[in-house]
């Protein structure tokens, strides 16, 4: 019996979009997962009752590739073999040439807030997509935050910018808190000041309609402690800093996608 949706691979991130299409409404009975490890699968069948927990794939509609990248082209092909009529794979840096199969493949760069609901993924058509696979990638990533579609050359930079961009929110978020430390602030309120500060002007630089350089502007009063503060960052290289961290990132993707 085949089912609407198979999710290869139990780990987080499969995880999350199942979590986030059974909370978005998509009945359990539509949706299986093929996980190789014993222990997930047993774990997965219990904390998702209904849904289709087994070892090896098999048929459905659509197909989410969530392994590792060096088990994507193999997946792939076991997901055809047993009847998948379209894929979409959140592998990094594995192209949808590489996956190379017989039915249209859909190429997704997602990242890990979508844990929380609140990622950003870009998906991209292979040379068989069509714009109702593009659709039907888009239908299930919104379940975990924002699509957008790109070109798939332009998925390198997506990973450089979004992919790896949690990391660097992380590590300006530990930086403020140890600032708040090293100013006499005990760790528990550092860590709440800084953490609701980034959630905060996040949340303002998506709704205002303001770009970044606007609201910094805005709290930047001449000669006041915030020019004092954005003064250090500047002689300190952070900007330069930043765009050498994302074209890295997608100089590494690139390097990935060439193994």
């Amino acid at each position: 019996m085949s089912v609407r949706l198979l999710l290869v691979g139990g780990g987080r991130m499969g995880e999350a979009l199942l979590g986030g299409m059974l909370a978005a409404g998509r009945p359990p009975e539509e949706l299986a997962v093929a996980e190789v490890y014993a222990p997930t699968r047993a774990r997965l069948a219990e904390q998702y009752p209904g849904v289709r927990i087994v070892e090896a794939p098999i048929a459905a509609e659509g197909v989410v590739l969530a392994t590792k990248p060096d088990g994507i082209a193999d997946a792939a092909e076991a997901c055809v073999a047993a009847g998948a009529q379209r894929l979409l794979s959140v592998a990094a840096g594995v192209t949808t040439d590489a996956i190379g199969t017989a039915v249209p493949v859909v190429r997704a760069m997602p990242n890990t807030p979508a844990l929380v609901g609140a990622g950003v993924t870009a998906i991209a058509a292979g040379s068989s997509a069509t714009e109702a696979d593009l659709d039907w990638a888009e239908d299930v990533l919104k379940a975990v935050g924002v699509v957008v579609r790109v070109k798939e050359s332009q998925l390198d930079a997506v990973t450089g910018v979004s992919g790896s961009g949690p990391a660097y929110v992380f590590l300006v978020a530990e930086a403020l808190s140890d600032a708040g430390v090293l100013a006499g602030l005990p760790r528990e309120l550092a860590n709440t000041l800084a953490f609701q500060t980034l959630l905060g002007s996040s949340q303002l630089l998506v709704q205002s309609g303001d770009g970044p350089a606007e609201l910094r502007a805005a709290v930047t009063s001449p000669g006041g402690t915030t020019a004092a503060g954005t003064r250090e960052l500047e002689r300190g290289g952070v900007r330069s800093a930043f765009l050498e961290a994302v074209m890295a990132a997608t100089e590494r993707s690139k390097e990935l996608g060439r193994a």
